[in-house]
């Protein structure tokens, strides 16, 4: 039986606005998303002692660049007030360009924010050797043998400077580590129908599993800094065959570099994807005159339907593996929403279990392996702390809004290649079933402000944008 395998990730930005102006808006915003009810006591001076769950009592960090673009658009001043990840996805990102704040710039604003209240700052650690070996949209700047220059050049500067703002008692920083690297060594390499070349040599030559561990022993040293390894979504690692090998390798990471499981605070899944949160239409057990939904074309055998669920799931995986049972999920909810009319108000009919799936499901993507820029997403639920059971947050990790990858070739200097996924006429290929792309046309390069993106997504959310 065919199971699914791609890493579908969306664009790993750089902020694009000017810091003068922008940064003036955010910082006049008050309690974020999170409220700021229930602050946790403070340690006195000194080494912070790790919290259960960071976002609890805590505002979001907002990022006045992609704060800027959003209250531009028409409409978007309605969610401009929202915490984003902010992506270090190249090493000139941490100290930043001329048209994007550098991490200490962030850190200071954040701060500001604060109003001497705890922040919950998000950051992507996205730069590993050989970076996305399944895809080219974004491809990194690193090859895959410089696991020397990505500790020394990448990571050093990046704990370096946390380590400065350690001592702040109202910060917390919040840690995205490296979205799809360790799940492609289970699904992508050799004996996977969808393998690589590049996934077989980053599996050889250890450099995800040492990048990985050496980032965790690093940031997680630092009394405030809080590592959420990604680990896919649903329709990625949701099978039985995928599932625990999964978690089994992150242990592996949580060894490797320097690094021990107490490193890792929890896990982040549906990372720039499209999944549901929860599909309530239907679920992986029901059945239709006795076919068992996970028959279904959509499902094709997936134990998950959905993100909330597969969330859950994963995290029984990885105390499985070995991790801490007091571990928390985060689940990436910026752009799952698929609101609008489009969005059934029921199940589907029983005439059949594709028509039943595919007339309830919220997801409607032509196929749950397409990743990029979809058409007919949304803004999905607000970031809060604590929504469900083992969830330690609702996230909007990915900044909606930035483009998931160009349409077309477009020539750079960031290492971002063309991959047909983000082209809307192409067919496919064996990791969506070589069904349609799904892609909005006239796409940015990844990480590039996409305004009809992010005009759809206003449009389609939910809840509903008020």
């Amino acid at each position: 039986m065919r199971r699914l395998t791609d890493r579908h990730r969306g664009g790993r930005g750089r902020r694009t606005g000017r810091f003068a102006g922008a940064v003036a808006a955010a910082l006049a915003l008050t309690a974020g998303p999170l409220g700021a009810a229930g602050f946790a006591q403070q340690p006195p001076a000194g080494a912070q002692a790790k919290l259960d769950n960071p976002y609890e009592g805590a505002r979001l960090y907002v990022n006045p660049d992609w704060s800027a673009k959003a209250a531009a658009e028409p409409g978007g001043d309605a969610v401009a007030d929202e915490g984003t990840g902010v992506w270090l996805d190249r090493i000139a990102a941490i100290e930043g360009t001329r048209d994007a704040m550098g991490l200490r710039e962030h850190l200071d604003a954040a701060l500001q924010q604060a109003g001497g209240k705890p922040v919950v700052v998000q950051l992507v650690v996205y730069d590993l050797p050989g970076r996305d070996c399944a895809a080219l949209a974004s491809n990194g700047e690193l090859g895959p043998e410089e696991i020397g220059r990505y500790k020394s050049d990448y990571i050093n500067p990046i704990r370096d400077i946390l380590r400065a703002y350690s001592s702040h008692p109202n910060l917390r920083v919040v840690t995205t580590i490296e979205p799809d690297s360790l799940p492609n060594l289970v699904t992508n390499v050799s004996g996977r129908p969808t393998s690589t070349p590049e996934c077989d040599e980053m599996k050889r030559n250890g450099n995800y599993i040492e990048g990985v561990g050496y980032a965790l022993a690093q940031l997680g040293a630092i009394s405030n800094v809080y590592n959420y390894i990604d680990a896919g979504h649903h329709g990625w690692l949701g099978w039985d065959s995928n599932l625990q090998p999964a978690a089994d390798v992150m242990y592996q990471a949580a060894r490797a570099g320097g690094a021990t499981p107490a490193d890792v605070h929890g896990f982040i899944v549906n990372t720039a994807n499209y999944s549901a949160l929860k599909e309530k239409n239907f679920s992986v057990g029901d059945t239709v005159n006795g076919q068992p939904v996970r028959q279904s074309t959509w499902v094709d055998w997936n134990q998950y339907v959905d993100e909330l669920g597969f969330a859950q799931g994963f995290r029984r995986a990885a105390v499985s593996a070995g991790f801490s049972s007091g571990i928390g999920m985060l689940i990436d909810t910026s752009r799952n929403g698929w609101g609008g009319p489009d969005r059934p108000t029921g199940p589907g009919p029983t005439t059949s279990v594709n028509a039943y799936v595919d007339g309830g499901r919220y997801d409607r993507r032509i196929h749950v392996g397409n990743w990029c820029n979809q058409a007919g997403a949304g803004l999905g639920e607000r970031p809060r702390s604590s929504p469900a059971s083992g969830i330690d947050a609702y996230v909007w990790m990915k900044p909606p809004g930035e483009s998931d990858g160009s349409s077309t070739e477009i020539p750079n200097n960031e290492g971002k290649g063309f991959d047909r996924m983000c082209d809307p006429t192409y067919q496919g290929n064996a990791r969506n079933n070589y069904n349609p792309s799904g892609a909005l046309p006239n796409a940015p390069l990844s990480g590039t402000w996409f305004p009809a993106q992010f005009q759809q997504l206003l449009k389609n959310a939910y809840p509903p944008v008020s």
